[in-house]
């Protein structure tokens, strides 16, 4: 089980390239005729934030560019499947394997999921990982966690919630723009990546469920 130690030692600063997202508009003649790129439009709502088209964060950039591990090959498949073919994810896709929660996760719809990245399990203690991954109803419950029963959009992020997860604790999410905190200790690192059936925010820490 994780100890209160494992759990400090969860935060993990994934290196990588900035992604920036372009905004609407910009200093060209407004009689030009310009087509904005769609995967970089950032659209007002009506109560003024800012829809983000495509994926965004520091981590992004360590995506592979084509083939089904790229963001337009995850967005073909559901999300196990998706994460599957990331080389980011490939610790939380073996958790999810050993938890059997791959045909769940894939068969859902409209989900959110925090998706921690491989250096988020790095920071555990061995030890300590190894013993949830041979736990499986610990190891259910802490994935789960990391799971929204719903779609939050990367401009509903730090403006609704708490969100309630699929292990039934809720997590708390806050920033804004392209700079996100989940549960005041993960950092959002590559969100916004979509799959057939889900939402995807990579994260650089393993989130834990409340004690009992």
């Amino acid at each position: 089980m994780f100890t209160n130690r494992a759990r400090l030692a969860a935060v993990a600063a994934t290196a990588g390239l900035v992604l920036a997202l372009s905004a609407c508009g910009g200093d060209s003649d407004a009689s030009e005729d310009t087509t904005p790129d769609e995967s970089s439009v950032e659209e007002t709502t009506d109560d003024g934030m800012e829809d983000v088209a495509g994926p965004f964060g520091p981590a992004c950039a360590a995506v592979p560019a084509e083939g089904s591990g790229s963001f337009d090959g995850m967005a073909q498949d559901p999300v196990a499947t998706a994460a599957s073919n990331n080389p980011e994810l490939e610790t939380l896709v073996a958790a999810v394997e050993a938890a059997d929660l791959g045909d769940t996760l894939n068969s859902a719809d409209g989900i959110t999921v925090f998706a921690p990245v491989n250096d988020a399990f790095a920071a555990i203690p061995e030890e300590d990982l190894n013993a949830v991954l041979a736990d499986k109803d610990l190891l259910t419950t802490i994935l789960t966690y990391h799971v929204v029963g719903q779609t939050i959009a990367p401009e509903a992020l730090g403006v609704e919630g708490p969100f309630t997860t699929l292990q039934g604790e809720s997590i708390e999410v806050t920033g804004s723009g392209e700079d996100f905190t989940v549960n005041g200790e993960a950092t959002v690192v590559c969100g916004n990546v979509q799959t057939a059936n889900a939402t995807v925010y990579l994260i650089d820490t393993v989130l834990m469920p409340p004690a009992e």
